[in-house]
């Protein structure tokens, strides 16, 4: 019985452990991230505003990969572009706060339009798993435009 209990407790551990390399496979890295949103600034300098904002909204495009997907504000904190979620865009978001108060699209705005680009900390909904969990954002300034994707830790 004890061999029956030990081999069944082996095979409950290895899945579990199976179930967190299928949960690590679904997220991008920080560096796919920087690359996605260097891609997308690519992208938008090559193609202009009007394009770049249809390729990076189509969900099954170049610019949605698992959970990382492109977003783009314009300087006053409007949602010009959203690839996980096409009903967020036209919406003012200048002073939305995460589930800790803090104002993060404000900050990655003040971040990207200071320094040019960087990560921002915050707690976001992603759209794999559908819960609230802790993200990084890396934005980056181009033109006139904020552009990010971010990671889920």
């Amino acid at each position: 019985m004890k061999k029956v209990i030990s081999v069944l407790a082996s095979g409950l551990l290895l899945l579990s452990l199976g179930g967190g390399a299928l949960a690590e496979e679904n997220r991008g890295s920080a560096e796919q991230a920087v690359a996605l949103v260097k891609k997308a600034a690519a992208y938008f300098r090559a193609n202009g505003k009007d394009k770049a904002f249809a390729a990076y909204d189509d969900p099954k495009g170049e610019f949605v990969d698992r959970d990382l997907y492109i977003f783009v504000y314009s300087q006053k904190g409007e949602i010009l572009a959203h690839g996980a979620n096409k009903r967020m865009i036209g919406k003012n978001l200048i002073d939305i706060k995460d589930e800790d108060g803090k104002k993060f699209v404000k900050e990655q705005i003040d971040l990207a339009m200071g320094k040019g680009s960087g990560w921002v900390d915050l707690k976001w909904i992603n759209p794999v798993t559908k819960a609230i969990q802790p993200k990084a954002s890396y934005v980056e300034k181009v033109d006139d435009v904020i552009i990010g994707s971010g990671i889920y830790k």
